[in-house]
């Protein structure tokens, strides 16, 4: 858990920053942050659903879709003595993709829905075809990062190196 991630988040977005969240359900969101979780995901300018069949995750990506209308055609013939026809012509809203829809999509699919955009279904990108897909661990186990080497603080100095020291006195820097 990030501490006050929910504001965090917004002072981050506010300054143009970016931030990856990434999530299997968003119950996992709300397990964790609780109520903070609409305000975390209100400040999300992207979401990309995968795939899924968390339902709560299944609802919210169907009414993010929203609705369309379709159009129904009804006709009606009674036959007898006197025969007579109908027709009935209606215009419904339904969800674009039901939960039901969205729990069976193809794997191959996804569902993008960006800030000021409507949402869109597309395929999956097939990372093996990027141009730098040889640089990353998944090709070669060699290119994976390495945390611990990272924040190693070790300095090397090689014997004809230059270097500047400085000597901090810490009390004089006390308030």
């Amino acid at each position: 858990m990030i501490p006050n991630f929910e504001k965090l988040i917004a002072t981050i977005r506010s300054r143009e920053i970016s931030v990856s969240v990434i999530l299997q359900a968003q119950s996992q969101l709300k397990a964790i942050y609780k109520d903070n979780m609409d305000t975390i995901i209100g400040n999300c300018d992207t979401m990309l659903f995968l795939g899924g069949k968390e339902k709560s995750t299944l609802d919210e990506v169907s009414k993010m879709l929203g609705k369309q209308t379709i159009d129904m055609y009804n006709t009606s013939v009674t036959k007898g003595n006197s025969p007579s026809y109908g027709q009935n012509f209606q215009k419904v809203g339904r969800d674009l993709m039901g939960i039901d829809e969205i729990a069976v999509m193809d794997g191959s699919q996804c569902i993008l829905q960006i800030r000021g955009e409507r949402p869109f279904l597309s395929k999956k990108y097939d990372i093996e075809k990027h141009k730098n897909y040889r640089f990353i661990s998944d090709y070669d186990k060699n290119n994976a990062f390495d945390v611990n080497v990272f924040l190693s603080t070790k300095l090397k100095l090689e014997p004809n190196d230059t270097y500047d020291t400085f000597e901090i006195d810490m009390l004089d820097e006390a308030p």
